[in-house]
């Protein structure tokens, strides 16, 4: 069914949208195919895609206001209907879409009584705002009302600090994430004998992009993370006797930083491995506890002379852990305690 409704070459993997609607001004919506792709990876790219989509696709949003003279956002207003927590919500939703990295500032200035929508912001040349007419605040009286956004573009969701408020400027929790929703689905079909899949995704965003540019901007993502892979050179890479990764410090200068996260990343296992994971019999894992002895990283603390001082805890035992140690975590336990300080 699925292949006679969305004929794709069988020999590259490609991609078309086969369903696009504007469904309002803030909601778009597309769908694409994405086919043939061996068993199993349509599922593979589907799920990379869409948290691409969710969490890695910019976006611009207001994340200050500025209002004169106001000491807090729950705040009230004479003249208008909204408290300034209300309008930092509406704020908030405001669609917006930029080119610029730089921090941005708009303006509100209008005179009461009035309707106040996004249409009446004054905005830097290169924002541009999705839909006018959403709603920000009504003026009920015969007054000016001032408010001065900040705009800025990043991405996923930034919470801010509401203790970073003052001199009438309000933070604001932004939400810099134009993909609104994403599903996917896996179909698949025999050509050829040989079983293939299509992979099928559907994009919502709030109209500051359109799916097809989503759907480009995500893709970017995966592609920048594993770029550096195929550019390493065979030679670069060597394998001692017992397999171990060697490197020439030359063309990794950051090596000792490699190394040093390797040793955290140890230390925080073995926090973690309970000694009597050590494949051990049960004297040899319960005699090290009386002395407080109860993770993999708490043994080198103590030297072998130590461990033989423990009540029931004879040579045999020891030799035991040892040999643990050494086979599972490649690591020795000092034999006296001023080795061990």
């Amino acid at each position: 069914m699925i292949q006679d409704e969305i004929p794709i070459s069988a020999q590259a993997i490609q991609w078309r949208c086969i369903e696009s609607e504007v469904e309002s001004k803030r909601l778009h919506y597309g769908r694409f195919a994405i086919s043939p792709s061996r068993k199993g990876q349509a599922n593979t790219v589907g799920i990379a895609m869409r948290r691409a989509l969710l969490g890695e696709v910019e976006g611009t949003g207001i994340t200050y206001a500025k209002f004169e003279e106001m000491k807090h956002e729950y705040a009230t207003i004479a003249g208008i209907q909204e408290t300034i927590h209300d309008i930092l919500i509406n704020l908030r939703e405001i669609v917006l879409r930029s080119d610029s990295y730089e921090v941005q500032r708009a303006s509100i200035s209008v005179v009461g009584p009035k309707r106040i929508t996004a249409g009446d912001s004054l905005l830097p040349s290169s924002v541009e705002i999705i839909d006018d007419s959403q709603y920000i605040a009504t003026i009920t009286q015969a007054m000016p009302v001032d408010i001065e956004p900040r705009i800025e573009k990043d991405r996923g969701y930034r919470i801010q600090d509401p203790e970073e408020s003052q001199d009438g400027e309000f933070p604001i929790d932004a939400a810099f994430m134009p993909v609104r929703n994403v599903n996917y689905s896996v179909h698949s079909f025999e050509n050829d004998r040989e079983i293939r899949e299509i992979l099928l995704i559907e994009i919502w965003t709030n109209g500051s992009l359109t799916p097809n540019e989503a759907l480009y901007e995500a893709s970017r993502n995966p592609i920048d993370l594993f770029i550096p892979f195929p550019h390493m050179k065979k030679e670069e890479i060597s394998y001692g006797k017992n397999d171990e990764y060697e490197s020439n410090p030359k063309d990794f200068p950051s090596s000792s930083i490699s190394t040093d996260i390797d040793r955290m990343a140890k230390e925080v296992a073995f926090k973690h491995i309970f000694i009597d994971q050590s494949e051990s019999p049960a004297r040899a894992y319960n005699c090290p506890k009386r002395i407080d002895v109860h993770t993999i990283s708490d043994l080198p603390n103590y030297s072998q002379d130590d461990s033989k001082k423990v009540k029931n805890f004879g040579k045999k035992s020891v030799d035991q852990v040892l040999k643990a140690l050494r086979e599972r975590f490649a690591i020795d336990s000092p034999k006296n305690r001023s080795y061990a300080d």
